[in-house]
């Protein structure tokens, strides 16, 4: 014991040396990073408050200019005026008495007139345009034909012109020297100098002592070497502030040594921003106030010494203590453990048992009343619902069995997102339809629609989170997904997806929200009466991170919830060809969003797409675009819109084109529902939701011909008479269901008990004779991975048949290691038939 305390003692005082050194060594560093950081926060109150007083000033002069023109605009109304002499000599001499040295009517098309005034020409061309088709920006700059420069003021008016056309807007325009003036950005004596600049670093405004036209370029050449950056690295921090929006603020070295602080601001109204630059002497007096903070940091170094030395002798008298309080809580939490695990058995034991009771007590029923139909189908579909619920418990026990003991992991591989949007929709379209719910899917800024990702964990995601949506969504509520993509931060080659799944739900309270994620969450007081393990979320989170992406959750009780996950996936290249003809399409429904979207991923493929939020104004549209010989060559309609629905819309468009224009309507519901009744108003398909660039070029890329494609008499059946299938299983039962499955969808099927008989029956077969093999995984002498590989590795046409694993091991390194042993696909059990059945006939065409 005695040499142990030594050792601790040498030990102490040898870290309490260390220690002091290093206090010293962070004491000088520290007072010149407080001198810097001081100067900077000081420089920073300074310089964004003078900035925001010169916004303020220029808002208020920019607001007194466009009201100016706006008179104008109010004394000669647009929707009165008549183009002829009486209409230009009042704006002209509104102009004059207002003494503009500009003023003009524009149209976004180029087209222009000068009223009052001499001609002008735009400083740059893109901002122009940008104040034509931007509702926040208002003003810009360009020159006379003199050579002044003007401030030139925008201003909404549709007024008729000479040569026949109407203008969007009327320019006004002011001297520059007018805004200097108000603004007084250089005067006599002051230390801060200010200029007014464009995105592109163009100056706008600039004080007599800037040279070069362009700031960036300025940078370069007043930035010295000793700054903290390179010129480079301001001028890119520079931009980046700019595209965003956002005030930027840095202190900088220039070549005469003389520290500066320089700071920007956007100008409300424009594209321009104003920039600040105030050298250090300015801050002299604040820089002789440091001194008090280095005393003050001296004072505290000292105390730090003081208390690692109370802190080591205090240490060693409490050794024991804390060993104690160590095995103390130790015992807690092992009770806590124990205790968890108890409830937790307690509630998977209650519900595990409820749908087991609903399979025991409706097998007896159905039993017991065998020669009634009605009442065993009854029976039968109860079980089925119970067997799924009992088999969906039984996968969130195993997968948390995995995430705690680490294994759980992610199978990666090329996933479309359309598809995985579209096989949601299919699989929640039952239970919407049942519980009378409102459902809808949109997608916007979609970059690419194939990525790399876990297609089952992803699945598996949204499923959770749509089918709480459901459970706690009542009769007639709205459940909305959202898919929107954005510039991943990981570079081109990744892209950021945004999924959103909102509900007009129970809600829950901000208590629960805050441990909604944690295993076994439930809030009791709202969902006692519905089903669930409280897995889910936490499940669902726990591979959110795994993707390396992060969920939130915003609810309010009784108004609903939202689940906004977000996740950068890297692109996956797929070669895709897709062209329409230079249509002109109009795209119909309620959602300005799904408008929008819909209209650029037709452009993307050839096509020109206009969008109307009602059916009124489409079938305004029709009938202008019709009467003017430029009709629309598709439209695509939304069923379920307020007011004049897709029904009415339809008949309505009918009545005036007749029935050559192809009408495709759009939904996220089952077209079956409503085919009879869209089809009898006139119109002609149907395209899905959410509408990818993929799916609205499979849907119009049968129209290219010219014409409405005739319809097809038979949809396509899914039997298979005269196949032959091989299939692996050991266990009877599990044979005889298959077998009733596929013999009942015309196969031929022959059984094999293990995977040598498998094999062994292939080799003794005539080449082609079996056309597809379903293997188990799990079966004696030979299981399925190596017959699999001894399949493959025979020398015979027919080695690369399709092979579908159908076995109980269900997780994603289970599918890796069957794709790896060379089968095709994988199908876990309890089987799902429609997915067999759409693999087979995908490999069997």
């Amino acid at each position: 014991m005695f040499k142990k305390t030594k050792k601790f003692l040498i030990s102490s005082v040898c870290s309490l040396v260390v220690l002091c050194i290093v206090i010293f060594f962070w004491l000088g560093s520290a007072m010149g990073q407080k001198s810097f950081d001081a100067i900077n926060e000081v420089g920073l109150l300074y310089m964004s408050e003078m900035s925001v007083q010169l916004q303020q000033k220029f808002n208020a002069v920019i607001e007194l200019q466009v009201s100016r023109v706006e008179a104008v605009v109010k004394r000669t109304p647009p929707q009165d005026a008549v183009y002829g002499e009486e209409m230009l000599t009042e704006l002209y001499r509104s102009a004059e008495v207002r003494e503009f040295v500009h003023f003009g009517m524009y149209r976004k098309d180029g087209g222009h007139e000068t009223i009052y005034g001499e001609e002008a020409d735009f400083l740059n061309e893109e901002e122009f345009q940008d104040t034509l088709n931007n509702e926040e920006i208002f003003i810009t700059s360009g020159y006379s034909k003199s050579g002044t420069k003007l401030l030139l003021l925008v201003v909404d008016a549709s007024y008729p012109m000479g040569d026949g056309g109407v203008s969007d807007v009327v320019v006004a325009g002011i001297p520059m020297e007018y805004l200097e003036d108000a603004l007084v950005l250089e005067g006599d004596g002051t230390m801060v100098y200010s200029h007014i600049i464009r995105g592109d670093g163009e100056f706008v405004v600039r004080t007599g002592n800037a040279f070069r036209e362009n700031y960036f370029a300025r940078i370069k050449e007043t930035v010295s070497e000793k700054s903290q950056q390179s010129p480079e690295e301001y001028i890119s921090q520079f931009k980046d502030s700019i595209q965003k929006g956002e005030n930027y603020s840095t202190l900088i070295i220039d070549k005469t040594g003389i520290h500066q602080h320089m700071y920007a601001a956007p100008l409300k109204g424009s594209d321009w921003y104003l920039v600040s630059v105030m050298p250090y002497g300015v801050l002299d007096g604040v820089i002789m106030n440091l001194n008090h903070v280095q005393q003050i940091t001296v004072l505290v170094a000292c105390g730090m010494i003081l208390i690692a030395l109370a802190i080591i002798f205090i240490r060693y008298y409490r050794l024991s203590q804390q060993q104690l309080r160590e095995l103390e809580k130790a015992e807690k939490k092992a009770f806590r453990a124990n205790q968890a695990k108890s409830e937790f058995l307690s509630s998977m034991s209650h519900d595990i048992r409820t749908p087991m009771n609903g399979i025991v007590g409706m097998t007896a029923i159905a039993l017991a009343n065998v020669n009634d139909p009605v009442r065993v189908h009854d029976c039968l579909k109860k079980i089925g619902l119970s067997s799924r619920h009992l088999l969906g418990l039984i996968n969130d026990v195993l997968d948390m069995s995995k995430i705690e003991s680490g294994k759980l992991s992610l199978n990666m591989d090329i996933l479309s997102l359309r598809e995985t949007m579209e096989s949601i929709v299919n699989i929640v379209q039952p239970q919407i339809r049942e519980r009378e719910q409102h459902f809808d899917i949109f997608i916007r800024d979609i970059q690419t629609e194939n990525v790399y990702c876990d297609s089952v964990r992803l699945n598996q995601v949204l499923i959770n989170l749509l089918s709480n949506a459901i459970k706690f969504t009542p009769t007639g509520g709205r459940i909305n997904v959202y898919l929107i993509q954005e510039d991943s931060p990981l570079g081109s080659s990744h892209v950021r997806c945004h999924f959103r799944v909102k509900d007009s739900g129970i809600g829950m309270s901000p208590e629960f929200q805050k441990k909604i994620f944690e295993t076994f969450s439930r809030e009791d007081s709202k969902v006692q009466k519905i089903e669930g393990t409280g897995l889910g979320m936490s499940i669902t989170k726990v591979i959110v991170d795994m993707m390396g992406g992060t969920i939130e959750v915003n609810s309010e009780q009784g108004v609903g919830s939202e689940f906004h996950i977000v996740v950068d996936f890297e692109k996956a290249a797929v070669e895709e060809d897709m062209a329409l003809p230079p249509w002109r399409l109009l795209v119909v429904d309620n959602n300005e969003d799904l408008c929008r979207s819909a209209a650029s991923a037709l452009k993307e493929i050839g096509v020109d797409a206009q969008w109307a939020l009602n059916g009124e104004r489409a079938v305004q549209m029709v009938e202008e675009h019709y009467k003017k010989h430029t009709a629309y060559d598709v439209v695509l309609l939304d069923w379920k819109m307020p007011g004049m629905n897709g029904l009415e819309t339809t008949k309505a468009i009918r009545k005036i084109v007749g029935d050559a224009l192809p009408i495709l309507i759009i939904s996220a519901y089952d077209w079956t529902d409503i085919e009879d009744e869209a089809r009898a108003a006139g119109a002609h398909g149907f395209i899905s939701k959410p509408l990818f660039k993929s799916n609205l070029y499979l849907g119009l890329s049968q129209y290219m011909g010219g014409g409405v494609p005739e319809e097809k008499l038979e949809s396509e059946s899914v039997h298979f008479e005269g196949l032959h299938i091989l299939l692996a299983e050991d266990n009877e039962l599990n044979w005889e269901i298959a077998y009733e499955i596929l013999t009942d969808a015309g196969f031929e099927v022959d059984w094999a008990e293990n995977g040598q008989i498998c094999v062994d029956k292939f080799k003794q077969s005539e080449e082609g004779y079996y056309d597809a093999v379903l293997m188990d995984i799990r079966m004696p002498i030979m299981n399925g991975y190596e017959a699999a590989k001894a399949l493959r590795a025979l020398e015979r046409p027919d080695a690369n048949l399709p092979i579908i694993a159908m076995t109980a091991d269900a997780f994603s390194e289970d599918i890796q290691q069957c794709l790896e042993c060379g089968m095709n696909e994988h199908v876990a059990k309890p089987i799902d038939i429609q997915k067999l059945m759409k693999l087979l006939k995908s490999y069997l065409k």
